[in-house]
């Protein structure tokens, strides 16, 4: 059953319950009424016989002939009854009421008893000063005609309100349901080929326009995505191509030809060359592609960021012979948590060797300076160099994925060591900038929260 007709049925049971108890309320409250109404005027009608049978001097006869000036129930019963079980009075037709022994000791003990003889409503009372009993009993043929009247009134208020709740209820169902429904219909028409496609979030505040909303903030974040896997993959395509093309003409032209040993032996270097790049380049998308699932861990212990950065910079010392590297202490730290930080070692270390080869493959003396600067909250790490520097437009894709600048063109890579770095550094709520301090200078930086667990 869709949303839209067990609202409906939900809202038409609530009414109903609402209406059944408002009716049965009404009826309940009207058929005691009309019990305690009629023993009132019972009760009215035994008081007036027993006065005036004391203010007539217990003259029945006389009692009797003014009758018809008293006015009487529905098959009215009266019968008057001395304490003897002796009856001085009573009116024609009352022999329907029966008294037995039973009932005198009840009536006498409570002084008025209600009870019900069949059909009739009846009342007893004991007048200990006049040594009495009056019984009376009667058809309240007009209160109980009324009662079944009313009956039939709310047994149609409750049907007839029923039919019109249930129409009307689904009639605001549907209206209400319209800006839902146009809603679903424009989500259904947003695919993978049509992300840019909004739904139409109108001029309201209500909880549909708020749907529209972030329905519309989580479209811009998909095609956001999207448009970074497409490019991703355009850029790993065309990275790969290369290297495969090469080989492939490489290999081409040496079957096709008659080689020397020498030339075979340079065919086969130059072809090692483009499969070591293209191992690097398989290895670099891997590495990228598993940092994307990676997310940040409160369970990764407290580093020595000095150590680790010590650990990677002998690393690259083995790598790059001819490196020289100047490291400093731009502040001695006064605690030694001011050199901690939260973070994954591989990770990190990681970062730091891509850092200083970039900074010594770029370089032009080959010369790679790198300064810790820590104060209490922060510690940071600048790798600088001398070189080409970066200009604005370079600036702002540096990070992107296969981004390469201009300073690139006589060194291989594929532009995305930047990238690794940058999201070992979102890992680690840290943050990775880069600096044109002048002079030729280029500086990288990275900075992370510091302090022991």
């Amino acid at each position: 059953m869709s949303l839209k007709y067990r609202f409906a049925l939900f809202f038409t049971a609530f009414v109903a319950l609402i209406l059944l108890g408002s009716s049965v309320t009404i009826y309940l409250f009207y058929k005691n009424n009309r019990v305690e109404d009629y023993y009132i005027r019972l009760h009215s009608r035994c008081t007036n016989l027993v006065s005036d049978y004391k203010a007539l001097n217990e003259d029945t006869l006389a009692l009797a002939s003014n009758k018809g000036k008293r006015r009487s129930l529905y098959y009215q019963s009266l019968v008057i009854l001395k304490t003897r079980n002796q009856v001085v009075y009573k009116e024609i037709d009352s022999t329907n009421l029966i008294i037995s022994q039973e009932l005198l000791s009840k009536v006498k003990s409570k002084r008025e008893l209600r009870y019900k003889q069949g059909e009739y409503e009846c009342i007893g009372i004991y007048y200990p000063e006049y040594d009495l009993y009056i019984f009376g009993g009667a058809i309240d043929r007009t209160g109980l005609r009324k009662l079944s009247n009313l009956f039939y009134i709310l047994l149609g208020v409750f049907g007839g309100g029923l039919i019109i709740t249930t129409l009307t209820s689904f009639a605001f169902v549907q209206q209400a349901f319209r800006p839902l429904f146009k809603l679903s219909n424009q989500i259904q028409q947003t695919t993978t080929s049509n992300m840019t496609a909004k739904v139409d979030e109108g001029n309201g505040k209500d909880e549909i326009v708020q749907i529209a909303k972030h329905f519309n903030a989580m479209l811009d974040r998909l095609n956001k995505g999207f448009e970074m896997q497409k490019n991703f993959v355009n850029h790993a395509s065309h990275e790969l191509r290369t290297p495969l093309t090469t080989m492939m003409s490489q290999t081409e032209a040496a079957l096709n030809r008659e080689l020397t040993v020498d030339e075979y032996k340079s065919t086969l270097l130059s072809l090692q060359e483009e499969q070591s790049s293209l191992i690097e380049l398989t290895n670099s998308l891997l590495i990228l592609s598993q940092f994307e699932k990676i997310e940040h861990s409160n369970n990764w212990p407290s580093q020595r960021i000095d150590e680790i950065l010590l650990e990677s910079i002998s690393t690259c010392k083995m790598m790059f012979p001819d490196i020289q590297i100047e490291f400093s202490f731009e502040n001695i730290p006064e605690d030694e948590s001011e050199l901690l930080i939260i973070g994954n070692d591989a990770l990190l270390k990681s970062a730091f060797r891509n850092l200083i080869k970039n900074a010594y493959l770029y370089s032009i003396n080959k010369i790679v300076k790198i300064v810790i600067n820590s104060s209490p909250g922060f510690v940071e790490i600048s790798f600088l160099n001398k070189g080409y520097t970066l200009n604005e437009t370079e600036i702002e894709n540096i990070f992107v994925p296969f981004f390469r600048g201009s300073n690139a063109n006589q060194i291989k890579g594929y532009g995305l060591g930047l990238s690794i770095i940058n999201r070992i550094m979102e890992l680690h709520d840290g943050l990775l900038s880069y600096t044109n301090i002048g002079n030729n200078t280029n500086k990288f930086s990275i900075s992370f929260k510091n302090g022991a667990r």
